[in-house]
């Protein structure tokens, strides 16, 4: 983040992570591909693949959104912060990240054994999908856009995984254990579990804007009647914001384990 300036490339942030992680953490390897997405790059949920290798130019108003982890004797990492390139955050850059940053709290209050990862979900989503409310890009009662399916529009991935010697670590779905749901949002979901303590999972909430799914959803006749066109046109091109922390569920609740930024 301090060394993040407009003008340079995408890759040039990864070499400076990969350099870190093994120059001050001793980390030969990384747990996956880095991620470091700036403006519309940012919404592409895996970006930075062999087929969008990391090499936008990123430019002034740009948020970046830089998910990365390194590997420390064969267990893995992953983490997410998201800024804006030039270090000052735009009014709208402000209200998507603190949006976000209010669910990730959401839920690091609320985890604990014996609540369902599912709930953590839909707990996440309904804290985000105020915050838009309320910053004007959606109109409605929350409960019915989460019925209708808008969650998964503005977050359609998963709040988080298992996380252990592989990133998207084994046991999410097993026999006795909670099936897949095939609700919008938490259908997205790599576990359904009862959280227990002892486990390592990541808190991963995102808000993004992308055009098909937003087009998808002005067309649809019951998710459209939420949805304020005329304040989301500006933030087509935007990107997202996700803010993902590696936490521990102990006895009493969570321990977060990571020690990054959030602003």
């Amino acid at each position: 983040m301090r060394s993040m300036r407009p003008g340079i490339p995408e890759y040039k942030a990864e070499a400076w992570f990969l350099n870190y992680v093994y120059a001050e953490g001793g980390c030969r390897h990384v747990s996956y591909t880095c991620i470091c997405g700036s403006g519309h790059n940012s919404s592409i949920l895996h970006y930075g693949h062999a087929g969008a290798p990391n090499n936008k130019v990123i430019q002034d108003g740009d948020m970046c959104l830089f998910d990365m982890g390194g590997n420390y004797c064969g267990y893995a990492a992953d983490i997410t912060c998201s800024f804006p390139a030039n270090g000052k955050f735009t009014e709208d850059q402000k209200l998507i990240y603190n949006a976000v940053l209010k669910a990730r709290d959401a839920v690091i209050a609320a985890a604990k054994p014996g609540v369902a990862w599912t709930d953590m979900h839909l707990l996440a989503n309904k804290v985000m999908l105020t915050s838009l409310k309320k910053g004007g890009l959606l109109v409605g009662d929350v409960e019915d856009m989460i019925k209708a399916g808008l969650n998964e529009v503005f977050q359609p991935h998963g709040l988080g995984h298992l996380l252990g010697l592989d990133v998207h670590d084994v046991g999410g779905y097993l026999p006795g254990h909670p099936e897949r749901s095939e609700d919008a949002g938490v259908r997205k979901l790599r576990t359904a579990r009862t959280l227990l303590a002892g486990m390592v999972l990541t808190v991963e909430p995102g808000c993004y804007f992308v055009d098909c799914l937003l087009d998808a959803a002005l067309a649809d006749p019951i998710q459209s009647k939420f949805l304020m066109p005329e304040q989301l046109q500006r933030f087509r091109g935007f990107g997202g914001v996700r803010i993902e922390d590696d936490v521990l569920i102990t006895e009493t609740g969570v321990e977060n384990m990571t020690d990054v930024p959030r602003t």
